[in-house]
């Protein structure tokens, strides 16, 4: 068996086929994609010659689907530059380079006998010990692998990706009959740790767990719809948020993947049941009229919803007509706004006996019932499925979990008397005295399974920040952040604020955090598991600030930011860094100073306070300056200005990274950072680097003089900024920001070269902030932005 993945081919191109290349590429894996040779030419290529022999022909579909990979949204490579790992071919010409590659996977179409005639190809040319593994969403591993070498069954398994491959964490790992052990752990280990995947193994029927559960929750949404009379956008307004599912819901999300492949999803089960399950999978008669009509969703500009003009309409299912769309309104909706947790929110909702309460039980109970029903089958615990639909549909809490919030034994009696049947295990385990399928001790979660609570296995990799919080405790906590002690000397300052934005309370506890760690500690990591690292600077304090002129408090408030970023970047000890996710504007300058940054590999970082009327005040602009003039070659002359330039570029663009690597190429990050694939793993990966550092004798930087472009360089930034508002890119208000901003970046009114202290660069940043931040403009801008969602352009 191979024992490193550093070469794969992929076999179809396909959405999911070139996306699975995408995410290999991203890792830095070699990947062949090939794709059968087309039959007949365009007409395109007829009017310029081309014969069916030509290779670019025979490439044709592996060529326009590496094409694709840069023109689609979301992203698929999170650097352009990726797309060179990828080569394209197809299966005639190029199926004995099959030899070379240490993985194979198949992604071709959903059709048992295709596969079987692809692999039947592989087996001829794959070398001995490659794994190959098949994309399949619900087809039969062992069926497929069907009169195969004795060596490709020991090294074959499905290898289930959930679309779009790079952003959705579930990876559902299916070994065959045959599977060797050893091959299943390799490459759940390689998946985890390079891919940056969630993986769960599951068991070898339709559609595993993910969609088993997501196909039928669907289904039973859809027909509950129907029978109590409900509109589309009325089920989307209830089963998203506001019980722990993606903003997509229900109708959004069918119109993500689409119609016409949920269908086939859908058909995959459907093909293999028997009885009142296979009616189950049956999808209603007027999504069939949908397919006929080519209304798939997004793919074809309209399915459940359609967009006129700035107007979303929805689709009425009797009518097949669309209209506005409604949403759905009731007391329990209100009323659970006031829960004091999720789970006491759900319980409101659904023992509710008005019209959106009704809707929500006959919806979530039967997906608890079918995935109890349906757990031996599909999965080895009830952990697997729950972590399965957390991982692969966006939930926040899986349907084991959801049932216990809703009270086990309540839920139970009154689905009994409702002639509910319920199965037999779970009526079982109440009567054994076993009233939840999860409990806690000790910071450790423990799973119900066959009459027994055993422990969740915890990869090392990944903190558990609340059950460290538990079982060591809290060093220092206000309303912002907390101090926690995260083991082997190394501490964690974890931003807990709304929206982790940064205030007074999280600067108090970042000078706290660094006198504790330099007297205490080897080194501090910042970072926490909320949604977004940081949001950026408390905009609603801010602007009340502002509206009430009280300059005196905005200014001491700059000062304080800025000092913060100062004590983090001259600590004596180790400060790491620990973005993911949104790091905006204060989140920015909060890891520019540290001294390493571990990014998530889905870091989206900027300074993009010119959205809001104002350039950043608390060092970011020195900061980006500083690292982009590091990032520069030792020993070869470079150009001052155009480093000048990059930065003025990157900052009054507010410029955001679509992921690390490209925060890279903006220079947030420079070659000594670091990037890590699973995000799960940031934490520990952050404290390892805390623990080398501090190995290695850690010394803070040296205080240095920097070099600005002076006069001659703000005269070259503002004569581009003129001219993006003389072609009508920009306004006058943002001209204004940007002479600000080109002032602090040129360094002010002094000669082309000086070289300048920190705190004159600090000083300058505070007085441009100051100065914006009372302009009437400015203030609509943050207004906009707090209401909105989004920036105004005045």
């Amino acid at each position: 068996m191979v024992t490193d993945i550093r070469t794969a081919a992929v076999l179809g191109s396909g959405v999911m086929g070139s996306g699975i290349a995408a995410l290999l590429a991203n890792s830095g894996i070699s990947v062949l994609l090939l794709d059968r040779v087309p039959s007949r030419l365009t007409e395109t290529e007829k009017e310029q010659g081309f014969t069916l022999q030509d290779s670019k022909v025979r490439n044709r579909l592996s060529e326009n689907a590496l094409k694709n990979l840069l023109k689609q949204k979301p992203a698929p490579l999170t650097i352009r530059q990726n797309l060179s790992f990828i080569d394209a071919g197809n299966l005639e010409d190029d199926r004995h380079k099959l030899r070379e590659a240490d993985w194979i996977i198949e992604a071709v179409v959903e059709n048992l006998e295709i596969k079987k005639q692809i692999f039947t190809l592989v087996d001829q040319y794959r070398k001995q010990g490659s794994i190959v593994s098949s994309n399949t969403s619900g087809i039969s591993i062992t069926a497929m692998s069907e009169g195969r070498s004795e060596d490709f069954c020991r090294h074959f398994l499905g290898t289930h990706f959930f679309n779009p491959p790079r952003y959705l964490k579930l990876l559902e790992m299916i070994p065959g009959e045959k599977t060797a052990p050893h091959v299943l752990e390799f490459m759940k280990h390689f998946a985890e740790e390079v891919l940056g995947k969630g993986v769960v193994v599951a068991k070898d029927t339709p559609n595993f767990i993910a969609n088993r559960i997501g196909t039928y929750g669907l289904l039973v949404t859809i027909r509950e719809m129907e029978k109590g009379h409900y509109s589309v956008g009325e089920v989307d307004s209830v089963t998203g948020p506001l019980i722990g599912r993606p903003k997509s819901a229900t109708f959004r999300t069918l119109d993500v993947v689409g119609i016409d492949t949920f269908l086939h999803v859908a058909d995959t089960v459907h093909q293999v049941l028997v009885g009142a399950e296979k009616a189950d999978f049956s999808p209603p008669p007027f999504m069939q009229e949908m397919m006929k009509r080519g209304w798939l969703g997004n793919k074809s500009g309209q399915g459940f919803y359609e967009k006129k003009g700035k107007e979303i309409l929805e689709l009425n299912p009797v009518t097949m007509q669309y209209q506005p769309r409604r949403k759905l309104k009731s007391a329990a909706i209100e009323e659970s706004g006031l829960a004091n947790d999720w789970s006491q929110k759900l319980r409101m909702l659904l023992y509710s006996n008005d019209r959106a309460g009704s809707l929500l039980w006959n919806v979530l109970t039967p997906v608890c019932l079918y995935s109890a029903e349906k757990l031996d089958e599909i999965a080895p615990h009830i952990a697997a499925v729950d972590q399965a639909m957390k991982w692969g549909f966006g939930w926040e809490r899986g349907p084991f979990e959801m049932w216990d919030a809703l009270g086990l034994k309540q839920s139970v009696e009154i689905l009994k008397t409702s002639g509910k049947s319920i199965p037999r295990w779970v009526t079982d385990m109440l009567e054994q005295g076993f009233s939840t399928f999860y409990k806690e001790e000790a910071g450790d979660i423990y799973y119900y399974h066959n009459g027994e609570y055993r422990r969740l296995e915890e990869n090392q990799k990944i903190l558990n920040v609340k059950k460290i919080k538990q079982q060591n405790g809290i060093i220092k906590k206000n309303s912002g952040a907390s101090l926690v002690d995260i083991g082997d000397g190394v501490v964690l300052l974890e931003f807990h604020s709304p929206h982790n934005a940064i205030g007074p309370d999280i600067l108090q506890m970042i000078h706290a955090a660094v006198d504790e760690v330099e007297k205490n500690y080897k080194g501090l990591v910042i970072g926490n598991e909320g949604k977004n690292f940081c949001v950026g600077a408390n905009l609603g304090m801010i602007l009340m600030e502002a509206q009430d002129d009280n300059l005196f408090e905005l200014d001491f408030i700059v000062q304080q930011f800025q000092q913060a970023m100062m004590k983090i970047k001259y600590s004596a000890r180790p400060v790491v860094a620990a973005p993911f996710g949104m790091a905006l504007g204060g989140g920015a300058e909060v890891c520019l100073p540290a001294a390493h940054i571990q990014a998530s590999s889905e870091t989206y970082i900027g300074l993009v306070e010119t959205g809001v009327g104002l350039i950043p005040g608390g060092g970011g602009n020195k900061e980006l300056y500083i690292k982009t003039l590091r990032s520069m070659p030792k020993g070869i002359e470079f150009d001052l200005q155009k480093v000048a330039n990059k930065v003025f570029e990157t900052i009054a663009m507010a410029k955001v990274s679509g992921s690390a690597a490209e925060a890279a190429q903006h220079h947030f990050l420079n070659a000594s950072d670091g990037i890590s694939a699973n995000g799960s793993y940031l934490l520990h990966d952050a404290k390892q680097v805390v623990l080398t550092l501090s190995e290695r004798g850690y010394k803070p930087p040296q205080r240095a003089k920097i070099p600005v472009t002076g006069e001659t360089g703000y005269a070259t930034l503002l004569l581009a900024a003129q001219s993006l508002l003389s072609s009508g890119n920009i306004s006058e208000h943002d001209l204004k920001i940007a002479k600000k901003l080109a002032y602090v970046i040129a360094g002010g009114k002094v000669p082309f070269g000086t070289l300048v202290d920190e705190q004159y660069l600090l000083d300058l940043e505070r007085e441009a902030f100051l100065s914006l931040v009372t302009e009437t403009k400015t203030m609509q801008r943050m207004q906009h932005m707090l209401i909105k969602g989004k920036p105004l352009r005045n």
